[in-house]
This record gives C-alpha cells, structure tokens and sequence, in this order.
C-alpha cells in the first residue's frame, strides 16, 4: 500500500525586487513539480515588482517598510510575527536585499533559504557575478543554502555550475546564472517538503539521494 502524500510546504517568500525566483516557485506549484503552498508574499520595498506577480496569482502581499524601524531586530520582528500569522513553515528569500538578524533566525531556525548567485563559498555579498569576472573565474553559478549568521556561509543545500565565457560581460553572466536559479531553487524547496533534507553542522545530508549527479568532472576551457 502507496503511503499517503506528504502536505503541501506553507511558504512565505521575502523578495525586494522583480520577484523572477518567485514565478519560478509560482511555476512549479502550477505546474505540479512542487507540493507547496504561498501563504504571504512580504517585501521591504512597495514598489517591488514581485509584489504584483503575487497578486496576479491570487497570493497574498504585504509591504513591511524596514526603514520605519530603529534597527534590523525591530524590522526583524515585524517579518517574524506576520509570517506566523499566516502560519508558515518554511521561509524563502527570493532576492530579498537584507541581511536578517538572530530575531529571524531564532523563530524559523533551519527553515529559512536563500538564494546567491555564486559557488559558495566563493564571492559573497553584492555584485557577486562583478565579483567573479573581475576574479578571473572560468566557472560561477548559483547557491541554495539554509541562512546562518555570516553573509552567504550557511548549509548548502543544491548548486548549479555556470562556465565564465571568454566574451561574457554581466548582464550576459547573470543571465545564464538567473536561468539556473530558477530550476534549483523549487528543487530546494521539494527536497525539503519530501522531508529529505537533514542539516548535520554545516552540512546538508540529503536522503535517497543517489550518485549519478555528480559523475563527471567540468573543464574551462574544454580539453581538446
């Protein structure tokens, strides 16, 4: 006999932006690659793009100025508060261009993701793709990880790989990243709904999770 399907993941997803990591969670839910529930939309900006892709699906939004607070734990407390009100479970920055306080990671310990466009270690904070052309990098990528403390340091949990071209500049670079991150991060997000995912220090232990991803090796420039 077939075990029941695990629920749906409530979400609640922190954005600043234009919100395309955002259509992309909205996609896969559509689309039936991921069992998981928006239950808020919340963003420091109003005039956020992403808030209106929210809306258009029927998803609740909500503006939380960060600038109307003395600090990062009063803001921080204000994004706690209205995440439990709608019950989340799991808590997505998805561009979301503040760094969160042990308020946050206190109330949703092990259960917040976010998203960089680099191979942590590698390159954090800003302008993460400047950083990796101005470094000479011949591969980048992007990063899904369980946020700590540090600025970009916490558990990873997928990564995809982006050769550096010879001819790229950073609009073209960010591009090709932008693309992947679209696909790992409902990936991240499945993985944990399917209860498969398991932090041990600062490694991320995924179960039933094979061997075949990582068989081959990368080059750049290839070997001819």
């Amino acid at each position: 006999m077939n075990a029941a399907p695990l629920p749906p993941v409530k979400l609640g997803v922190l954005i600043s932006g234009e919100g395309t990591n955002l259509q992309a969670i909205i996609d896969a839910i559509a689309g039936g690659d991921l069992r998981a529930e928006i239950r808020l939309v919340i963003s420091n900006k109003a005039s956020a793009g992403g808030l209106e892709r929210a809306r258009r699906h029927g998803i609740s939004v909500m503006t939380i100025d960060h600038r109307g607070y003395a600090n990062r734990r009063d803001f921080d407390h204000a994004l706690a508060e209205a995440l439990q009100s709608h019950d989340v479970e799991l808590v997505v920055c998805a561009g979301f261009m503040r760094l969160l306080s042990p308020v946050m990671i206190d109330a949703f310990r092990g259960r917040i993701m976010n998203i960089h466009p680099a191979l942590c270690p590698a390159f954090p904070g800003v302008n993460a793709v400047r950083q990796a052309l101005a470094y000479g990098a011949r591969f980048t990528g992007c990063t899904v990880f369980f946020v700590t403390a540090g600025v970009d340091d916490g558990p990873i949990i997928v990564q995809a790989v982006v050769p550096v071209l010879q001819d790229d500049d950073e609009a073209a670079l960010a591009a090709r990243i932008h693309a992947e991150e679209h696909r790992i991060y409902p990936l991240a997000i499945r993985l944990y709904q399917e209860r498969r995912l398991e932090i041990d220090g600062r490694i991320v232990r995924i179960r039933d999770y094979g061997h075949s991803a990582a068989s081959g090796t990368l080059v750049n420039p290839r070997l001819d």
